[in-house]
């Protein structure tokens, strides 16, 4: 693994070079698709937020976990993604 990733519990990560802010945040929304392109900005969330190409641990699924700051950006994007 290349050292840019990050190691948790739960995921293995890699920032978005698009990123603004390079946090994990409480709150976390994991879509099994990792060739989606997902513009965040374009979801006008009011809180941080931040893109990781991600492998679920689990049960070893790679996707895209978008992480935020708020809960209600975070049901937002759960409710308006569609993937391409």
């Amino acid at each position: 693994m290349s050292e840019r990733s990050i190691h948790t519990d739960t995921y293995t990560l890699f920032p978005s070079p698009k990123n603004v802010h390079r946090e994990i945040y409480e709150h976390q929304v994991f879509v099994p698709y990792p060739y989606a392109l997902i513009d965040l900005p374009c979801f006008y969330l009011k809180g941080k937020y931040s893109l990781f190409a991600a492998h679920r641990l689990a049960d070893r699924k790679m996707g895209q976990l978008a992480t935020f700051e708020l809960a209600a950006d975070a049901a937002k994007f759960e409710a308006e993604f569609r993937p391409d």
